[in-house]
């Protein structure tokens, strides 16, 4: 437990990256931890999208907001993986929404973030969760079908740089016992 415990208390969000590739067995760890990430009925609404090519990270670097810290990334890393939703299944029972918030894609999406980031992070890989961008013109560069939504850019690769950990909330200021 103490290890998983430093991994998580240790990753960070890489921006810096070092040119060097990052090899398909490494990957594969990163996308069977994905695999492994629990979800809505076993739904496994993700689908990913691994972009080595440097002209299509470049493209997909132009899709990214002005100002996102994250956009250079895109363009530096030599992986990035486009994280990707199946629509309509994850929340859903006999093909109607049944929870308060919808669809629940997102919440798998998170669950198989997490365990994608932390993979990389233990096999001494970085990454960085690149939300604001283009959603549409990222999707329609990487021919994501409709019944998908293009949620998130993750550059993953060896990072240059390292920052330190940021301040971080007492857990009394955020659990709370028995009533809010």
């Amino acid at each position: 437990m103490a290890e998983l415990t430093e991994i998580i208390k240790a990753r960070r969000s890489i921006r810096k990256y070092e040119e060097k590739d990052v090899s398909a067995e490494a990957l594969n760890q990163i996308l069977e931890a994905v695999q492994w990430a629990p979800s809505w009925t076993n739904c496994q609404c993700w689908d990913i999208v691994v972009v080595r090519d440097p002209e299509t990270r470049k493209k997909l670097q132009e899709t990214v907001l002005p100002k996102n810290p994250g956009a250079k990334a895109v363009g530096a890393a030599p992986v990035v993986l486009a994280l990707c939703g199946r629509q309509g299944v994850s929340g859903y029972y006999n093909n109607q929404v049944s929870t308060k918030f919808g669809d629940w894609y997102m919440f798998d999406l998170g669950l198989a973030t997490q365990n994608l980031c932390l993979t990389a992070h233990s096999l001494g890989l970085g990454t960085v969760i690149v939300g604001l961008i283009d959603h549409d013109a990222a999707k329609a560069l990487l021919n994501v079908p409709d019944t998908h939504e293009l949620v998130a850019l993750i550059p993953l690769g060896y990072p240059a740089k390292i920052s330190k950990a940021p301040k971080r909330k007492e857990i009394s200021e955020f659990a709370h016992e028995e009533r809010f």
